[in-house]
Formats: C-alpha cells, structure tokens, sequence
C-alpha cells in the first residue's frame, strides 16, 4: 500500500508542471483576445462622430448600413444632429452628419434609390415633390459634414483624424447666388453655391486634410 501511494504521488509530481503550464498559458492568451477586439458597433459609432464638430458627438443619433440599403439606429441621439456609419464595400472611408431637419429629403434620396431611381433623376423627382409640398426641406439654413479618407485603410479608434478631407454644406433651400452673394461655382476652393434656386441649394466648404494631403 505505501509502495503504490508513493507511485501515484511521483506521477502526480512529474505530470504537474506540465498541466499547470497549459493552464496558465490558456488563461493568459484566451481572454485577452476578446478584451483586445472592441464590439463592431462600438467601432462604427466611433467612425460615424467623426464627421460631426466635437461639441456635438456625443449627443449625436448614429446609423449603420444595412444590407439592401436601408438604416438601422445603433444609438439613440438627443441632438440635432444624425451620423451615418461608414458603408462597407469600397476602397474609402466615409461617413456622414446632418441636421435632423434634412432627414425627410435624405431618407427620400435612399428609398429612390433603392427602386433604380439615380443621378439627375433622383434629384428632379425631389425637388418636383419638394415644391409640390409632399417632401419637407427646412425652413431655415442646416449644415451637413462629410468626412473621407481616400488613401487606405483607416482606424477611427486609433488613427490620426487629419488624413481626412472634409466636405462641408451648409443647405439654404432655394437660395440664389443674388439672394446670398455666392458664386455658382468655384474656380479656387473657396466656398460656392451648389443647385442655386433649387430645394436643395446648399453652400459647398471644402477643407483639404490637415497638412495638405
């Protein structure tokens, strides 16, 4: 009996290292795996503020891409503002804010879109129904932000937020380059009047990536 208690305790002994290092070793990799990776809607959040000014991000509503092109509300807002995630499938990155007085003529723009309805058509068909009042546009100027990143890959967790290119409108229905002092178009940068006369009439801002890229 002491002979094979003595065994079972030598085993025991020559196994034991071993068991503990894979244990130790299971416990060290497995769950820093998960706690490295952040939720996916966390990452697209994280990407959709960008667009917006800083004071105004954490308040913002935020929307994801769907498969068949509609949207779906990752986070509620309690702003005017409301950002659209970055859509997968090309080689940019790009997201999108706007006042929430927009959404009625943006949301139109996605549905028309949806039914093979593009380009300068789209634009007809919105603006006949604007001025037909069957499409709200607002009554007073909002602003639009658009932030890209056309040169690769791009982190909005952790990379720099000056490698993108902002595009800003300030949309201004129905005005005209008389009714505000804007030209028509541009010829240095500076900002111009887009659709002049139009329900979407809007002044296009254009600032460059932050050195110049």
């Amino acid at each position: 009996m002491r002979m094979r208690t003595w065994m079972m305790r030598r085993r025991a002994g020559r196994s034991g290292p071993y068991v503990w290092s894979a244990l130790l070793l299971a416990a060290a990799c497995a769950p820093v795996t998960a706690q490295e990776a952040p939720p996916a809607d966390e990452v697209l959040v994280a990407g959709a503020v960008l667009a917006a000014p800083p004071a105004d991000r954490a308040a913002a509503e935020v929307r994801a891409w769907n498969a068949d092109g509609t949207l779906r509300v990752l986070r509620q807002g309690t702003n005017h503002l409301i950002c659209l995630a970055d859509r997968p499938g090309d080689d940019r990155f790009h997201v999108t804010c706007y006042h929430r007085a927009l959404e009625p003529f943006m949301e139109r723009g996605r549905e028309l879109t949806r039914q093979g309805v593009s380009g300068m058509e789209r634009q007809r068909t919105r603006w006949r129904e604007a001025r037909e009042g069957a499409l709200p546009v607002p009554d007073h100027p909002v602003m639009l932000y658009n932030f890209t990143v056309s040169d690769g890959p791009f982190d909005p967790l952790h990379d720099d937020e000056g490698r993108a290119a902002r595009l800003q409108a300030l949309y201004m229905p129905y005005a005209t380059p008389e009714s505000t002092g804007l030209p028509a178009r541009s010829e240095d940068g500076s900002p111009w009047l887009m659709w002049p006369g139009e329900p979407s009439a809007h002044v296009m801002i254009f600032l460059p990536p932050r050195g110049g890229g």
